[in-house]
């Protein structure tokens, strides 16, 4: 549903001194977490992953959370991503047009990173119970905050849209981040040529012996990747993918002839609730539908989610997710 709105007069900047200013990682959370992830020590039961599920996790530093949205729901939030982009889902003509803001960091180019970070579909996925208990299983918590981050449409490639696909981190790994990130697959995802997530189990599992082979200069957010297995990660509409934050990974290029990649990429980790300058720039960037800003951030120049959609409305868990209410 659309609404007509003013633009606010006064939108907030990104607070300052935040570390994450310079570096990919997404700023509307802290950088690493003071708690720990959870190593089951609390005895608290799984309410999402199964013993085996678990045990992948920890080995692997990823895993996919079957169904975590109704198929449904996803497939609506991908049909609001093409209104959004003003792509025709049918139409290849309509889907190589240039992006609305040119990005910083040079390897998102021409992966189709859609700048919507507050729309109702967006906050309607965040909300979903069974999001919220996978990454309470992950942290061991239930003061949890929800990252406020955006979608994508990842498009074939073809001359002149070209993408050749990375790895790295978003985190330098040598100051061992605690975190958490996660990609919603908004549409099925399971022909490997087109496009999606891929990572490298092993080198999470090996980084610290990996490391003491390269280089002193190395560059900490883009290792070597000689001799590594990608695992190219299948996903299904509605399934949630989670991964440590010292997984190296990346997006794959689109080899399809006519397959399109949408995902959202959705996280948690525990609530600040005593950072309150953190607390009220996620607040505003809701109630504004403000964008973070960053080095990996551009924007939408048009601000169409200022302009053309209503403020997106929460329910108790939402709330709490965004920091508008405390646990």
């Amino acid at each position: 549903m659309e609404q007509k709105t003013m633009v606010p007069t006064m939108i907030p900047t990104m607070l300052p001194d935040n570390a994450h200013k310079n570096i990919p990682g997404n700023p509307s959370t802290a950088k690493s977490s003071a708690t720990k992830l959870n190593d089951r020590s609390n005895g608290e039961p799984l309410r999402v992953l199964s013993e085996a599920d678990w045990n992948f996790w920890i080995t692997n530093g990823f895993i996919v959370i079957k169904n975590a949205v109704p198929r449904e729901q996803a497939l609506a939030t991908a049909n609001f991503l093409w209104e959004f982009e003003e792509k025709d889902p049918n139409n290849p003509d309509t889907w190589y047009a240039p992006p609305w803001a040119e990005m910083k960091m040079k390897e998102l180019t021409n992966t189709g990173m859609v700048e919507v970070y507050n729309n109702q579909h967006l906050w309607n996925n965040r909300m979903t119970q069974r999001v919220y208990d996978a990454f309470r299983d992950i942290w061991g918590t239930e003061k949890l905050w929800v990252t406020i981050d955006r979608a994508n449409l990842n498009f074939p490639i073809k001359p002149g849209f070209e993408q050749k696909g990375f790895i790295h981190w978003d985190y330098d790994p040598e100051t061992k981040p605690v975190n958490v990130q996660g990609v919603l697959a908004l549409a099925d995802q399971t022909d490997e040529n087109m496009g999606g997530f891929q990572c490298i189990p092993e080198l999470f599992r090996t980084y610290d012996t990996w490391k003491l082979t390269q280089p002193e200069d190395r560059d900490h957010f883009k290792p070597d990747t000689t001799g590594f297995e990608f695992v190219k990660v299948k996903m299904e509409a509605g399934d949630l993918l989670i991964f440590n934050s010292l997984q190296p990974h990346g997006i794959r290029p689109n080899k399809s002839s006519d397959k399109v990649r949408i995902a959202q990429y959705i996280s948690m980790m525990p609530a600040e609730e005593n950072n309150e300058a953190l607390r009220q720039w996620r607040i505003n960037s809701w109630k504004d539908r403000v964008a973070p800003e960053g080095y990996a951030f551009p924007g939408d120049p048009r601000k169409w989610e200022q302009t053309k959609y209503r403020r997106a409305e929460l329910n108790e868990l939402g709330k709490k997710l965004l920091g508008l209410e405390k646990w």
